[in-house]
């Protein structure tokens, strides 16, 4: 009998018996190995009930309280660590050290949220007039959500969740019905950690499901990463609601190699970020921008060499560089983007497309895909792929490699691989990109900082993680208070002031 992966609603697991469920694949294999609910409205309007009944109590828990809750789930997280990564490559696909990854990067998050009990700090000024202070603090919004990717289900969760739940928020994911598992687990683990029940809750859908929450007046504020359609109709719709919303989209993320670059070290970098959980990721490099012919002609070179060397292979074997994509349908839409690389003209420097893995033959495996030659009129320049192609764009000089990253409609991440520190901080200061990495490839920010990009790629006023995270999960109350002296003034008809 095919295993369901349940909801988890009010601290406790919720499995469905009848209704719609959607097909979990094994992307070695190309296996159904689960089945996964999709919620009605009715039951995603139970689970918010659930969760405004159990947020005002934690509201009322202290910062302190609260944080130590966190910590305790850290420490679990850190002790089933390897138990995690095993699920999340089964589910997911990318490998095992990836998968690691993936979570490590969320709890990262959680290991800065629970400094709560300062960053909730509000300001203090005495005498800001005759006899009167002004103070103000942070609050939670009440009962907020998250419709959190595919590509990273345990660290956007946590990005989201981290800040939400430390402010005093009661917290909904959607996570994506793609690889549901593990952030069910971690709702166990919360709970384990000692969160009261109905303050995390897991549950599972599709678009009826994510539509409920952008319109359920409970619901305060909704956080989101995924394609820039479904980023911006998930914008507009909650904003229409009246809600708080930051939402994440799609990316075209360049990698401006300069004359002076060491080529070794930009080749192994460009290999590594766009073939990395076979181009899953939203900070994915997809376009390599080397500048001057005579750059491209060696960094073309050594591409073409390092990519004949990749192992792509079930995740979870040993010695594999980056595993099959998530369905069969992802892996259709990738070799559909490299037919039209092809019949627009590209140059198919490796062609990934018909890569047969022993064994798993029905798995939805795509062998590394390198272009060059590639022209901004392309779709393979134009569109997120969202698998393992590499374009690479020839430059004429630094200028035009600027121009390239800023004028394209994303604005995630971009980065430059170069020598000259001037050039660096120029381009630092001047590219029209969210994050910049200068000699890394994928400038995530780390958790400390904020993490957003610009245009198409981000909606909204504040960035995920770093202090913008509690901004996003907090309202400002600011109070101003005079105790009597015993003075009698007698009415002002005045606008008061602090004259």
């Amino acid at each position: 009998m095919t295993r369901i992966i349940p909801h988890f609603v009010g601290g406790s697991l919720q499995e469905p018996t009848e209704g719609r469920f959607a097909d979990v694949f094994d992307p070695s294999t190309g296996a159904v190995q689960a089945r996964v609910p999709l919620a009605t409205a009715d039951e995603v309007r139970e689970v918010i009930a659930n969760a405004e009944a159990a947020q005002p109590a934690w509201a009322a828990t202290n910062p302190q309280k609260r944080a130590r809750v966190l910590m305790r789930f850290v420490d679990l997280v850190n002790r089933d660590m390897d138990d995690l990564a095993r699920l999340l490559s089964r589910e997911h696909g990318k490998t095992f050290e990836d998968a690691k990854g993936d979570i490590i990067r969320g709890l990262e998050v959680i290991e800065f949220c629970i400094a709560a009990p300062h960053l909730l700090k509000g300001e203090y000024s005495t005498s800001a007039g005759t006899g009167i202070d002004v103070y103000s603090m942070r609050q939670p919004l009440g009962v907020v959500a998250g419709i959190t990717p595919f590509n990273f289900p345990a660290m956007i969760p946590l990005w989201k969740c981290g800040p939400a739940i430390a402010s005093g928020n009661a917290f909904v994911l959607k996570p994506s019905e793609r690889d549901p598992s593990v952030p069910v687990r971690l709702a166990e683990l919360f709970i384990e950690a000692g969160l009261p029940a109905g303050v995390f809750n897991v549950v599972h859908g599709d678009k009826e499901a994510v539509d409920t929450i952008l319109t359920d007046p409970r619901i305060q504020a909704v956080g989101f990463v995924g394609s820039t359609p479904i980023a911006e109709y998930i914008y507009r719709t909650a904003a229409a609601h009246g809600k708080r919303a930051q939402c994440f989209g799609g990316a075209k993320n360049h990698l401006i190699v300069m004359p002076d670059a060491d080529l070794d070290q930009a080749a192994d970098a460009l290999i590594g970020a766009g073939y990395g959980s076979a181009g899953e990721r939203c900070m994915a490099i997809s376009v390599a921008v080397p500048v001057g012919e005579e750059t491209a002609d060696a960094l073309v070179a050594k591409l073409t060499e390092r990519v004949k060397d990749l192992t792509v292979g079930p995740g979870l074997d040993a010695g594999v560089d980056y595993g099959p994509l998530v369905t069969a349908a992802a892996k259709a839409r990738v070799e559909d983007f490299i037919q039209q690389g092809v019949d627009a003209g590209a140059t198919l420097v490796a062609d990934g497309r018909g890569l047969v893995v022993s064994g798993h033959e029905k798995g939805f495996y795509l062998g590394p895909t390198l272009f060059d030659h590639v022209t901004t009129d392309m779709s393979i320049y134009r569109e997120e792929i969202f698998g393992p192609v590499l374009s690479v764009v020839r430059a004429a000089d630094y200028e035009e490699a600027l121009a390239l990253a800023s004028d394209n409609p994303y604005g995630n991440g971009v980065g430059i691989f170069t020598r000259d520190g001037d050039a660096a901080r120029d381009f630092a200061a001047r590219v029209n990109v969210g994050m910049v990495g200068v000699n890394i490839p994928i400038p995530v920010p780390i958790a400390y900082f904020t993490f957003g990009g610009w245009k198409a790629s981000g909606f909204g006023d504040l960035n995920q993680h770093g202090t913008d995270g509690f901004r996003f999960y907090t309202k400002t109350k600011t109070v101003t208070s005079r105790w009597p002296s015993g003075i009698r003034e007698g009415a002002s008809f005045v606008m008061p002031t602090m004259h």
